[in-house]
């Protein structure tokens, strides 16, 4: 496309130059590419590389990083050579949530533009191209002083960079591939002749000047450097699964066996166990405990593709004389086929190795497995109770959960059941037997109170001999942003004998990343598990002590949640839930200011009364914080609304940290989520275009919304509210709404505008007072940043103050709360009270 006006280069250069003045030698990033791809082939570890993949490296040259291609070159099997390009594609895609991957789709696409039209991914034109896309225009200097023609090239924005550019491109005596040529050095001015016909009435002129910027070659520097992935971190997860040994490590030498145990939905449960000589494995010791631990990397590879890869970490006292052998299992979900299994086992406390590969054939498992009896005791009593407990897969019940959220007053559950050994059902409600059914359909209907509440359904299966043979259970009202995990198996009430498996599920909150979950009998730790399934076999103690088995989920932002059961419990033996408290405080002066040095030894608090043990107490200023703007779009905000809009983006703009995450909540006749918690300011002030002022208003059940839109997340949580407090169409009444808030922990600063005295304002303090925050009325929309202000400000100046609640009983009744602080004149905001 040729250029026909010298203003929109003369434009697109001023703005590109000005772009390029404000960066600094941080944004100019690395250094420019290294074309050149002749070691390829010499910096293979083990033999040549394959073409499709010395092809590959040279397609994706321009954007690969440096210690990717380290990785993918010291790789040793075509099966993770696979699996490093499908995974580097999976990074680099824009929009994960989609199954497209969208660069890729283009990357390719653009592969066969450069080869069809520059004759090959030598020409820097090609390069271009591939990480910047198509430029807006293009011309063709040929008036220039070595009479080689230029060609140019300019962009608007591109794929990585958002403001405008021009390129300069030459070929060695017109033909061949095209070289990008660098504004250092030999001015632009030096090629293109001074002739009044060349010059075109000043528009070759513009572009000389232009490239003459200072500056001009930061921008070019960002221009040709390689864009990076999201993260780099993926490399190093992908090597650390690898199953590949050192020659010169240190070896020790197992004994694996593998049985299928039973059929799990579609797929076989395959089950490795792998017997180890007490005396080859080494004794590590800590703080006086000694054990033996082991980490075990898997490869599950079909044909030339890794279909997946597992990860466990196992330990085991080393004090116990009973065996001679150590078991370690695992399992796996396969479907019937031909399969090849790779396994590295690494002794921690020794740094040695033993590595085992094996072709395994998985059958369709129909019945439960037979065990070989030349396996050593401890193996075949895992193989035993493993297969047991699959052999109860196929009786199961699931409870069906109810459609939509904020769910109260009669409602009717549903379950799903499978298998002949149903006899009948018994339903739970918050650990109350409420109902029993002996003949499908298995339903229940419940009431569920007045307002919405975090409430627990389960329901129990049991056999003709009244054995439990299935169960599930749900949370209600528990959120999208719950993180939980909770023991299928062991089940309290049931024997077990010599070992048990363990069977975990864990729910993780959108957008976040599970690390791992960790299975303790006691509180040892025998086994740490890095993807689903989450199974595993353990061994119980011989002593006729009570055991429990404890399930620990983590996320990778270091957040953990656990459950327990007791194991061949006697049935005088109960599950005592202790209630752990914590009360974000904000604690001020005579004047209103926060008091910024106070100590632990100064605070009591008493809940009902009864003074309480203080287990942890800091400042909150270093914690993260999730807040939600609530935003009040209906007809009466007409007229305040866009300066409304405003004030709230500054206060994303000015309060967020990076490990806060804020949401927009807006609602007039309904409550509508215009964006998630999220930490980029451009989403939050996206989520605020185009508000408009029009509808009914229905203030309480979009604060019930909001408060239940917080349900899972721990930590400090704040609603900003912002209306003028009128309600006309809520389903739910005021009382309901406070009530809700008093038991949802989540702290309210309510915002009157325009709002007049008596029940409006009324309803607006007491929301803030209940929940330990503070509520402000103003006139002037305009005042609402110095309020923001002062929100960060209290928010940020809080004290954290937790404790374990004397109290154990089971019970639904409300409890008060008072904080009290030993200095003369202070006054304190925190909840004030809460429900168990």
């Amino acid at each position: 496309m040729a250029v026909s006006a010298a203003a929109l280069v003369l434009l697109l250069l001023t703005s590109s130059a000005a772009s390029a003045g404000q960066e600094t030698e941080e944004q100019a990033g690395p250094k420019p590419w290294i074309p050149s791809l002749a070691d390829l082939q010499e910096a293979a570890e083990q033999e040549p590389l394959a073409k499709k993949y010395v092809r590959w490296l040279e397609e994706i040259d321009p954007i690969i990083s440096l210690t990717e291609r380290k990785v993918f070159l010291g790789l040793q099997h075509d099966y993770r050579r696979e699996a490093f390009i499908r995974q580097f594609w999976r990074e680099r895609d824009p929009y994960p949530q989609t199954a497209r991957n969208e660069m890729k789709e283009n990357w390719e696409e653009r592969i066969y533009i450069a080869e069809t039209e520059y004759g090959g991914l030598d020409d820097d034109r090609s390069r271009i191209l591939l990480v910047h896309g198509t430029p807006q225009g293009t011309m063709e200097v040929r008036c220039t002083k070595t009479r080689v023609p230029i060609i140019v090239w300019y962009y608007t924005d591109s794929d990585v960079i958002d403001y405008g550019f021009l390129l300069v491109f030459l070929r060695q005596a017109g033909t061949g591939p095209a070289r990008l040529w660098r504004p250092t050095g030999l001015g632009l001015g030096n090629l293109i002749s001074n002739s009044r016909s060349c010059i075109n009435g000043g528009r070759m002129s513009g572009v000389i000047n232009a490239m003459s910027v200072s500056g001009y070659d930061r921008t070019f520097h960002r221009i040709i450097s390689k864009p990076k992935p999201r993260s780099e971190e993926w490399v190093a997860t992908f090597v650390a699964f690898t199953t590949d040994i050192s020659p010169d490590a240190p070896r020790f030498d197992a004994k694996v066996d593998y049985a299928f145990l039973g059929r799990y939905q579609n797929r076989t449960v395959v089950q490795g166990a792998i017997q180890i000589l007490k005396e080859q494995a080494a004794v590590g010791e800590f703080a006086g405990f000694r054990s033996h631990d082991f980490r075990l990397t898997g490869e599950v590879v079909i044909g030339d593709q890794l279909f997946e890869t597992f990860r466990y970490k196992f330990g085991f006292s080393a004090d116990e004389t009973q065996i001679e052998v150590i078991p370690l299992a695992f399992q796996r979900f396969l479907r019937p086929g031909d399969y090849r299994v790779v396994l590295k086992l690494e002794d921690l406390n020794a740094q040695s190795y033993f590595r085992h590969e094996v072709d395994l054939v998985v059958p369709l498992q129909e019945d439960l497995a037979t065990i070989r009896d030349d396996l050593d005791n401890e193996s075949i009593a895992l193989f035993r109770e493993a297969t047991a407990a699959i052999s109860q897969e196929h009786t199961a019940i699931r409870i069906v959960p109810p459609i939509g959220n904020l769910h109260s007053g009669r409602l009717r559950f549903d379950t799903l059941a499978s298998g002949g050994d149903i006899d009948d059902v018994t339903f739970f409600l918050d650990g109350r037997e409420i109902l029993t059914k002996n003949h499908p359909p298995y339903n229940v209907e419940i009431d569920l109170g007045p307002f919405p509440r975090v409430r627990k359904l389960r329901a129990v299966a049991h056999d003709g001999n009244g054995l439990t043979v299935a169960e599930d259970e749900i949370l209600l009202n528990a959120g999208e942003h719950r993180f939980g995990v909770r023991l299928l198996e062991p089940r309290a009430g049931k024997t077990y004998r010599e070992s048990l498996q363990v069977r975990a599920e864990v729910d993780v909150p959108p957008g976040e990343t599970l690390e791992r979950v960790e299975f303790f009998l006691n509180e040892q730790l025998v086994a740490t598990l890095y993807q689903e399934p989450f199974a595993q076999p353990i061994r119980l103690p011989k002593s006729s002590q009570v055991s429990y088995v404890r399930a620990v989920a983590h996320l990778v932002d270091g957040n953990a949640t656990e459950d327990l059961v007791f194991v061949n419990s006697p049935d005088y033996l109960e599950k005592v839930e202790v209630q752990f408290v914590e009360l974000f405080t904000a604690v001020l002066d005579p004047e209103g200011r926060p008091i910024e040095d106070l100590r632990k030894e100064e605070v009591t608090v008493l809940e009902d009364g009864v003074r309480q043990d203080i287990l942890r107490f800091e400042r909150v200023e270093d914690l993260p914080i999730y807040s939600v703007i609530l935003l009040d779009n209906s007809a009466s905000m007409a007229g305040v609304l866009g300066r409304a809009r405003k004030a709230a983006l500054q206060f994303f703009q000015q309060t967020l940290e990076p490990r806060d995450r804020a949401a927009v909540i807006t609602f007039n006749r309904f409550p509508e989520i215009a964006v998630k918690f999220t930490n980029d300011p451009k989403d939050l002030g996206a989520s605020l275009q185009g508000l408009t002022a029009e509808g009914q208003t229905a203030l309480y059940d979009s604060i019930m919304f909001s408060l239940y839109y917080f349900s899972g997340i721990k930590g400090q949580r704040a609603l900003l509210l912002l209306s003028d407090g009128k309600d006309e169409v809520s389903r739910f009444a005021y009382a309901e709404t406070l009530e809700y808030a008093r038991r949802a922990g989540v702290t309210i600063y309510s915002i009157g505008l325009n709002v007049e005295g008596g029940g409006p304002r009324s309803k607006l303090v007491n929301l803030a007072n209940e929940t330990g925050g503070r509520s402000y009325f103003i006139r002037d929309v305009g005042l609402l940043e110095g309020i923001y202000e002062l929100i960060e400000r209290d928010m940020r100046s809080q004290y954290l103050i937790a404790y374990q609640s004397h109290n154990s009983e089971e019970s639904n009744v409300f409890r008060a709360l008072e904080v009290e602080i030993d200095r003369p004149k202070t006054s304190v905001r925190t909840l004030s009270g809460y429900y168990p």
